[in-house]
């Protein structure tokens, strides 16, 4: 039995062949391969999101602490180093979604209303917020 390799004409195996060996190649693989102290760090991380977006739809009152501490963040920092692209003051929720890029649970800002759009808090914030509420 060949494989679909062999099907193909020579000049396209050499491309698919330098590409699967070129020193840029091997060097993207070996950025995504996460080593153990990654991958605990992230299952820390995983928990401490699973863990406050539990708390979050089960204490209205402990969203309501976390959206006035994103508020006086905002107030104190500006609102350009809390959140990842500026939108307006106002009223927001708090949500826990994943990343389409990377797959990872992030805290998100969402304003209320009609708009779809969401606002990614930047990691520092995050993670201060995850240690004060997780």
């Amino acid at each position: 039995m060949s494989n679909w390799l062999d099907k193909l004409p020579s000049n396209e195996k050499e491309k698919i062949r330098s590409k699967l060996r070129s020193p840029e190649a091997y060097e993207r693989l070996r950025e995504s391969v996460k080593g153990p102290e990654d991958l605990e760090r992230e299952m820390k991380i995983n928990e401490s999101f699973a863990s406050l977006s539990f708390q979050l739809e089960t204490q209205p009152k402990l969203k309501e602490e976390l959206k006035d501490q994103v508020r006086q963040d905002i107030d104190a920092n500006g609102i350009e180093t809390v959140l990842e692209s500026p939108m307006e003051a106002g009223e927001f929720e708090v949500l826990i979604e994943e990343s389409p890029d990377t797959h990872e649970d992030q805290l998100v800002v969402i304003p209320e209303g009609n708009v779809s759009e969401k606002v990614v808090i930047k990691p520092k914030f995050s993670e201060k917020y995850l240690s004060m509420f997780g």
